[in-house]
């Protein structure tokens, strides 16, 4: 355990920040979930409008230091390779 006061509330803030990360990504990640079920329903206009947020999210995200840049950019990039083909295949 801490025994200066320097750990001790460093202690304190990594405990806060963990909390706040933790709800960020699980923000994060029910956005990415609901625009992959708008994909897979065929709800093309609400999936695009759900992608655009997903992409906003994933920048903040990385910006903010929550994910690795390379790890937005993947994401980002699945959900377009299902977008696409959502509106491109015929239902």
């Amino acid at each position: 355990m801490a025994r200066r006061k320097a750990a001790l509330k460093s202690l304190r803030k990594e405990e806060k920040k963990r909390v706040l990360n933790k709800s960020r990504r699980l923000s994060l990640k029910s956005i990415i979930n609901r625009c992959k079920k708008l994909i897979s329903a065929n709800d093309i206009p609400a999936a695009k409008k759900a992608f655009t947020l997903a992409c906003s999210s994933l920048d903040k995200a990385t910006n903010k230091g929550l994910i690795p840049k390379n790890r937005a950019a993947r994401k980002k990039g699945q959900l377009a390779r299902l977008l696409d083909r959502a509106t491109i295949e015929p239902t």
